[in-house]
């Protein structure tokens, strides 16, 4: 091999190695952005692990720095797998691959039933819910994010429920500390999955947010994580 050619396999051999550890440390960081969630661990223990911080800035929300609509699991958008996993009595639009024509609601939120049925003036009444609200998320965290794990939080089924339009419009984008479910037999189930949600994706909690979790918890004490 002459020295020209001697040089040019270094330089190729060295590119190689460089590139591999390049995109081996943005998996690397990539599968690091969240944690596993196992449901076999009491919301009361991964919120003791929780951080406690004040909120972070508001400025610079907004909801498309995390999405600007939907995403799609498998065939379906994100909101009509939401319904196709919450509701019962499923049916569906004619030509359309997923697309939820009308079901039925058991509402967690105040425990009513609800006839969805979808149309300009009746849609809404289900509505998806971000159980972890993205202006919350934004202030505890998020918008330090990557857009690729916002993107991810904004879509995941964890942090998301088919739940009754008004009451959903009632909460916003209030925490545990500001707003509950009216229906009190669903509030250690909705303080789990927001603690689930705040752990997968490495979430801070105020003060006042523990506090109101920690007291709904008080009452189901061995109450589990959702792992979806």
């Amino acid at each position: 091999m002459t020295p020209s050619s001697t040089a040019s396999f270094r330089f190729f051999t060295s590119s190689v190695l460089a590139s591999l550890l390049l995109f081996g440390s943005v998996a690397l960081a990539s599968a690091s952005a969240t944690v596993r969630i196992h449901d076999s661990v009491t919301a009361v223990s991964a919120l003791s692990k929780l951080k406690v911080k004040p909120w972070s800035s508001h400025a610079g929300y907004a909801r498309s720095a995390f999405s600007d609509g939907w995403g799609d699991i498998g065939n379906c958008d994100t909101r009509n797998y939401i319904l196709k996993r919450d509701l019962t009595n499923v049916t569906w639009r004619s030509g359309a691959s997923c697309l939820v024509a009308t079901g039925t609601l058991k509402d967690p939120y105040t425990g009513k039933i609800i006839k969805f049925v979808r149309g300009i003036k009746t849609s809404l009444a289900v509505q998806i819910d971000h159980v972890v609200a993205l202006s919350n998320a934004w202030e505890t965290g998020a918008s330090t994010m990557s857009a690729t794990s916002r993107y991810n939080l904004y879509n995941d089924p964890l942090n998301l429920l088919a739940v009754d339009g008004p009451t959903n419009e009632s909460k916003s984008d209030s925490d545990a500390a500001a707003w509950l479910p009216p229906n009190r037999a669903y509030r250690c189930a909705y303080v789990a999955r927001q603690i689930a949600v705040k752990t997968k994706y490495r979430l801070w909690i105020t003060s006042a947010e523990k506090a109101a979790m920690s007291s709904v918890l008080n009452t189901c004490a061995g109450f589990k994580l959702p792992s979806y």
